[in-house]
């Protein structure tokens, strides 16, 4: 993608230090993060001790934080998610990682470059870790969702940087999606668009931003799920 190249990836064991539901179906896994190295928005492999089996999930946490956090979405049929939301605190769980190379550039952050990020669901964790780690970040951030209660910790930005997009929301007035809110929002001049979520997402996006004159140098993705 862009900014600095992926950090090696270590094999470990990290005790789960709490869990926390935000929806019904949607949670937030805390471990202990140990002396690991990593940049915001990169990726951990994730999964329990003796299931062989794992799935990749985008830090929620900030770069400076001593704890590593995951949005997981559970999934009926879903072998890991299923099981990571029965973990208790002080289990351990299977953390491999970081990796990846959806990260910012570091220089453009510095020189106030403005960025725009677009989420669908859970996609929007890899941002949530940029908003913390980067405090002067200048960002708005569109967060594609089906329903009010998937709007995931909404309050923690900043007014003015979060815009939620509610496709199926109680309000029938007010209901959009993403690729609606991008067709007629003003776009910032000389911006850097990153995109997070389903792919189906991805492509409409892609598409709204061309058509609006975005050049395809400025956009990076991340096909989440």
């Amino acid at each position: 993608m862009v900014g600095q190249a992926a950090l090696s990836g270590v094999r470990a064991t990290a005790e789960v230090l709490s869990r926390r539901d935000l929806s019904e179906f949607t949670f937030v896994l805390r471990t202990a993060r140990g002396d690991l190295a990593l940049l915001p928005g990169q990726c951990f492999s994730v999964g329990l001790n003796g299931l062989g089996l794992n799935r990749e999930y985008s830090i929620y946490s900030g770069a400076g934080d001593a704890y590593l956090d995951f949005l997981i979405r559970r999934v009926p049929d879903g072998a890991v998610s299923t099981a990571l939301a029965e973990v208790s605190v002080g289990d351990e769980v299977s953390v491999n990682g970081p990796f990846g190379s959806f990260v910012l550039d570091e220089r453009a952050v510095s020189a106030g470059v403005p960025h725009v990020f677009i989420a669908s669901g859970t996609g929007i964790a890899p941002f949530a870790s940029f908003a913390r780690s980067y405090p002067s970040l200048d960002y708005v951030l569109y967060h594609g969702v089906r329903f009010e209660v998937e709007q995931y910790d909404r309050d923690a930005y900043p007014p003015g940087r979060y815009i939620p997009c509610i496709s199926q929301g109680t309000a029938p007035q007010r209901r959009r999606r993403v690729t609606d809110a991008l067709r007629q929002a003003p776009l910032p001049d000389g911006a850097r668009y990153y995109l997070c979520g389903n792919r189906a997402m991805i492509v409409d996006v892609t598409r709204a931003l061309r058509e609006r004159g975005i050049a395809g140098s400025s956009i990076f993705m991340e096909t989440f799920f």
